[in-house]
């Protein structure tokens, strides 16, 4: 049976991109000793979920990226402080120009440019 088992994202910077998703999530790094592109795994502490890879890479981030992160959360309070404790974990607020007239979610970029999104499920 397939299933989904790691994200990865590129990185300028992996030691601060690594320091940043694990913060997120509270997630642990395992880091590869001889990688040629420092690729480091952050793995839920109980070692069930999804993982999140973060590997260098020279491409920069794109401003309308193909493929995003969704980071979904149950009203629009914790919303706020989510992207509140983003923020000052070091997220952006993103200048986005494509939000609906009655938007759901909210556009970050991570540390190295990567944009995400904060989604408000009880939004109608």
């Amino acid at each position: 049976m397939l299933r989904l088992g790691t994200v990865v994202l590129g990185a300028e910077n992996v030691d601060r991109a690594t320091a940043f998703w694990g913060a997120v999530f509270d997630y642990e790094p395992v880091q590869f000793a001889n990688s040629e592109n420092d690729f480091t795994i952050l793995v839920p502490r109980d070692r069930v979920g999804t993982r999140i890879a973060v590997q260098r890479s020279s491409t920069p981030a794109q401003r309308h990226p193909r493929v995003h992160l969704d980071l979904v959360v149950d009203n629009a309070s914790e919303q706020r402080r989510e992207v509140d404790r983003l923020i000052g974990l070091g997220a952006v607020l993103t200048d986005w120009d494509s939000y609906p007239d009655d938007a759901d979610f909210i556009v970050l970029a991570d540390t190295e440019g990567n944009r995400f999104c904060i989604v408000d499920a009880s939004h109608s």
